[in-house]
């Protein structure tokens, strides 16, 4: 048995076909074949089912594929260690984020990133929250970006910031004329959501609760960008985090954003997450304060809010000094 034989083993379960793990391995097909069956009869068990189109796991399969990752992951734990020992600000992070935000918070950080540590290969994997956390667990990734709370005592977590929430409606809703807004203003309200594996939606359905508002029926969007055309074309209203319509976001036409007044105004709180037993630990906590350190009034919605007059029945935007002068 040997590390290789691991790494082709892992590889087989990601990809549950031969020819794809190969792929992914970077060697021919009947080589990996070959050495998964060798490494079966090593250990006198079968570790896959082969049918004629795709491989199953077998019980002893499973259990013998998580241990090789764990494996896998000490051994790269080991190859960090002597990296950063020899230059501690370069090697490769395989960072996690989520669709929600990363659009978003990406193109404010990278820069910053990139100065920082110019000889740091930063390598970024947009998931759902779900998928970044299983991959954080298996070791496919050094760290997440993820929305708090996340329930993983293996994971630590390294608090970023807390990012508010606006509401979005059409320009001629009743709401729209408001400069701001109680949560308790959204009781009456139906809002668009995303689909189901999206935190944002979970999030949204916290605020909903807390306001006794409902989900609009009929429609769940897969993206926040569709969910910003759908209040454009007047199908309803919903809430956007604050760096999602941020420049260089452009602002969609007939989309009013109110911001939320009051002593907890709806908000997600983001962090930087990474396993307890990480030898990137230290290095880690350093990004994490790239990321912290955000550009000023970033995360202030006020200057993409401006009230709405009503002008001839039709509503326009007052021009004030809070609206964006671009």
């Amino acid at each position: 048995m040997n590390l290789r034989d691991l790494h082709y083993l892992v590889a087989l379960a990601e990809q549950r076909h031969f020819g794809r793990a190969a792929e992914a391995c970077f060697v021919s097909q009947p080589t990996l074949s070959t050495q998964i069956k060798k490494l079966e009869e090593e250990l006198g068990v079968a570790l896959v089912e082969r049918t004629p189109r795709k491989v199953l796991l077998t019980d002893v399969g499973r259990e013998i594929v998580a241990r090789a990752r764990d494996v896998l992951n000490e051994v790269e734990q080991i190859k960090g260690i002597a990296r950063r020992t020899l230059d501690p600000e370069s090697g490769t992070v395989r960072l996690g984020i989520f669709p929600t935000l990363g659009p978003y918070l990406l193109p404010h950080v990278v820069p910053r990133v990139r100065q920082r540590f110019p000889r740091l290969e930063l390598l970024l994997v947009e998931e759902k929250t779900e998928e970044v956390l299983r991959r954080l667990r298996e070791g496919r990734l050094d760290a997440g970006i993820l929305a708090l709370p996340v329930h993983e005592d293996s994971l630590h977590a390294e608090f970023l910031f807390e990012e508010p929430f606006l509401l979005a409606v059409p320009q001629s809703h009743p709401l729209a004329r408001r400069p701001s807004l109680k949560l308790a203003d959204l009781g009456d309200q139906s809002l668009l959501l995303l689909e189901d594996g999206h935190c944002l939606r979970d999030q949204a359905l916290e605020v909903c609760h807390l306001a006794g508002a409902g989900e609009k029926s009929g429609f769940r969007a897969t993206s926040l960008e569709t969910l910003r055309q759908m209040v454009a074309a007047d199908v309803g209203i919903t809430l956007l985090p604050t760096l999602a319509v941020k420049p260089p976001v452009a602002q969609a036409p007939n989309v009013q954003l109110i911001e939320f007044r009051g002593s907890h105004p709806p908000s997600r709180r983001i962090a930087m997450l990474w396993r307890k037993s990480s030898a990137m630990g230290g290095f880690l906590k350093q990004l994490a304060g790239v990321f912290r350190d955000l550009p000023a009034g970033l995360l202030d919605p006020r200057d993409v809010t401006a009230p709405v007059a009503m002008t001839d029945g039709r509503a326009k935007p007052h021009r004030n000094s809070r609206q964006r002068s671009d």
